[in-house]
């Protein structure tokens, strides 16, 4: 069994990041600054505008998200913070709250190719749900897909995560604006 470590993305670890993500920014220069950003200023900043972005972001001391270490390899990421450090979020017809209840965000995923099918996303999940106890958070809120009638889909466009990959580490749902973009949350005890 391989050896998996989960860690808060800091300073130190920025290189890890950046040879996870490698030179197209996990998918198409994103740097997973997508629903942190404008579209515009998305668009405009696509590859190293959004790179310094988010480096700024973990030089600044805030955790963007956690990265997991597959045999100390950087292996996959979750990107996971207060909903009101992703603007985008609000915008979202099928994503907007559904309460006043202030929740933390689970917005985006990426595992190395050659990592994923061993249950990363699940425990990087569980990772989640831990650091935000930790930051003193009680709701952990994910936006996944769910594909149509049991088809697979396309590794590229489950960036936000699989319903059953969230249902797995304990998530449940709590609304569904969209026959397949459930929202679930983690209620922390």
């Amino acid at each position: 069994m391989p050896s998996i470590e989960i860690q808060p993305l800091t300073p130190e670890r920025w290189p890890d990041f950046e040879r996870l993500f490698g030179t197209r920014g996990a998918c198409g220069g994103c740097w997973c600054m997508f629903d942190k950003l404008p579209r515009k200023e998305f668009d405009a900043g696509k590859y190293e505008g959004n790179r310094r972005a988010q480096q700024k972001i973990v030089e600044s001391g805030e955790v963007p998200g956690l990265l997991a270490f597959v045999d100390g390899s950087p292996a996959g990421w979750i990107a996971v913070e207060p909903r009101e450090r992703f603007p985008r979020l609000a915008g979202s017809r099928v994503r907007a709250p559904v309460d006043d209840q202030p929740v933390w965000s689970v917005t985006c995923f990426f595992i190395d190719r050659k990592f994923r099918g061993r249950g990363l996303t699940v425990a990087l999940l569980k990772a989640a749900v831990d650091h935000v106890r930790r930051q003193g958070g009680r709701i952990v809120e994910g936006y996944p897909t769910e594909p149509r009638d049991g088809q697979p889909a396309a590794p590229t466009f489950v960036f936000t995560g699989l319903a059953s990959a969230f249902r797995q580490a304990g998530f449940v749902e709590v609304a569904r604006r969209s026959p397949t973009r459930p929202i679930m949350r983690f209620v922390i005890r």
